[in-house]
């Protein structure tokens, strides 16, 4: 099923998952769909692997993590997640150079936790990777120094960002 983007998430300049500046970085974008759930895009590559031709399993937790992490900001804008717990299921592998979904979504919101699930979706549809995960909320002034969004915290909208996802 089809679904609008509603809203582009901002990009980190540094980190491991969205950073444009990083060279080692899945430079992942971020999507906030009419439905509620949050999806990342990215082509993993060589870099990123564990196995030949097959992505590592911390860099699929990692895309995960920040993807559930961040499904909070749809219903809490100033609000940030910092994993307290993360489970996963390998199901299938993922393979690189090809771009993949990662879904996230809150499943359970309280005044100071909240928690989420998520998956990595292949190019054909199948599921590879899913996920179950608990983060406490917390405003960014409380996890990092305060110039965060001033330096490194950036919107990257282009012209071919996706008007609606396919999930």
């Amino acid at each position: 099923m089809k679904y609008k983007v509603v809203k582009k998430q901002n990009n980190a300049k540094t980190c491991i998952v969205c950073g444009l500046k990083n060279d080692i970085g899945l430079k992942t974008e971020f999507y906030e769909l009419e439905n509620g759930e949050l999806v990342g895009l990215c082509t993993p590559k060589d870099e990123h692997q564990s196995y030949p031709e097959r992505l590592h399993g911390g860099i699929s937790s990692a895309l995960l993590d920040e993807t559930i992490g961040r499904s909070v900001c749809i219903v809490e804008p100033e609000m940030w997640g910092v994993t307290i717990e993360l489970s996963l299921k390998y199901r299938k592998p993922v393979p690189l150079n090809e771009e993949i979904k990662i879904v996230g979504r809150v499943t359970k919101n309280n005044h100071r936790i909240f928690e989420g699930t998520g998956e990595i979706i292949l190019p054909n549809g199948d599921v590879a990777v899913t996920a179950f995960g608990r983060y406490m909320k917390m405003p960014i002034e409380k996890i990092t120094g305060a110039d965060f969004e001033e330096d490194e915290w950036v919107m990257n909208i282009k012209e071919n960002d996706p008007k609606e996802i396919e999930l």
